[in-house]
């Protein structure tokens, strides 16, 4: 039995084309042809990435170091969310592609800057074995049939790397809340 435990945090402001810190996410926006999922015949439009340090999600009662959402949308307006979680270990690769430009944010507050083409199969998910649930959005408005997908290998950043988002971010990551949602 795994448990895996969230909770809410702030309200996502929505980019195109651009990293950008707002001291509570740093985030980043993809632009039409992304990539998508399926999920139960639906199919999702990836939209945006955002790192929360530490983790939003705990696994069996486990907090990790960092945890990237990649956010996904359908026509119709539903949303499916891409949890990774990450360890300090060897690099991300993805990361390292960016970690200039996170830099360059690191001590801004709503600035953004246009970092190119950041092709989002960069992001290894690892393994294709994962745990589910509907839940809610982790921000306000905290919308509700959220298909939440967790990532069940966890993967691995350097300490240099979590230090950039957690300094971008500074330190704003919230507790979990008692909501409990059990997967078998």
């Amino acid at each position: 039995m795994i448990y895996i435990f969230f909770f809410s945090l702030c309200f996502i402001h929505f980019l195109y084309d651009n990293l950008m810190n707002n001291c509570l996410l740093m985030k980043l926006r993809w632009e039409g042809g992304a990539g998508h999922i399926k999920i139960n015949g639906t199919q999702y439009q990836l939209n945006q990435a955002h790192w929360h340090s530490p983790s939003e999600h705990t696994i069996n009662g486990r907090r990790f170091d960092l945890e990237v959402h990649l956010v996904h949308e359908s026509n119709d307006g539903k949303t499916a969310v891409v949890g990774i979680m990450y360890k300090i270990g060897r690099a991300d690769f993805f990361l390292s592609m960016i970690e200039d430009d996170l830099k360059a944010l690191a001590h801004t507050k709503g600035v953004e800057r246009n970092i190119g083409v950041i092709d989002p199969k960069q992001v290894k998910l690892g393994s294709r074995k994962y745990y589910r649930y509907i839940g809610s959005l982790t921000v306000p408005p905290c919308t509700q049939d959220v298909v939440w997908t967790i990532v069940r290998k966890v993967r691995t950043v350097t300490r240099e790397q979590m230090k950039l988002i957690r300094e971008a971010v500074h330190d704003v990551s919230c507790y979990t809340s008692p909501s409990v949602h059990i997967i078998l």
